[in-house]
């Protein structure tokens, strides 16, 4: 019997689900939706889809904002979320500077190495997209199989235009428009 493909999704936080800044978001009164982008995530939970995201949050590692603001800013975006009917099944993230050399700050792979083991995928990403605005959200678990979809929201543009995207990357003007593209693709 051929293994069922899991229904996930993972997706960057900054500049993919919420505006980023250059200045680090901070608090969860930084924290903003892009528009569109709480919708497409709901849009995915309706459709039966676990949404993840995995996250790199060096403002930790760099002392501009403690777990307890992390978790300000995460509980903001799952109220918002149960609003409009979706929800993120976990958030990992890593709290490090690339100082610390850890395994898990991206584009390293460990934050997706959790989500394996997490969500039983026998060692692969395969057939698992996973979007994000900057070069580092997408290559290392597109390494690891997954398919890699940018975004031009956040860093996005910027990292279009500087190239060295992995082999097959699905270019999107928002995380609305994958979500649209996606849905219909998957049908």
């Amino acid at each position: 019997m051929k293994p069922q493909l899991k229904r996930l999704v993972i997706l960057d936080r900054d500049g993919v689900i919420n505006q980023d800044s250059d200045a680090y978001i901070k608090s969860a009164e930084e924290w903003l939706p892009i528009p569109g982008s709480l919708e497409a995530i709901s849009k995915l939970s309706q459709a039966g889809y676990q949404v993840v995201v995995c996250t790199n949050q060096s403002g930790i590692g760099r002392g501009l904002f403690d777990i307890h603001t992390l978790n300000a800013m995460h509980e903001k975006m799952h109220q918002l979320l149960a609003r409009l009917g979706g929800e993120i099944s976990a958030v990992f993230f890593c709290p490090h500077i690339d100082a610390d050399h850890c395994a898990c700050r991206k584009p390293k792979t460990g934050l997706f190495l959790d989500v394996i083991q997490r969500f039983h995928l026998d060692g692969t990403l395969k057939g698992i997209p996973v979007v994000g605005d900057s070069l580092r959200d997408i290559a290392g678990p597109s390494a690891l199989g997954a398919e890699p979809h940018l975004v031009l929201t956040g860093k996005g543009a910027k990292t279009r235009e500087e190239g060295g995207l992995p082999p097959y990357t699905a270019i999107h003007a928002d995380l609305a428009a994958f979500v649209s593209h996606f849905l219909q693709t998957t049908k």
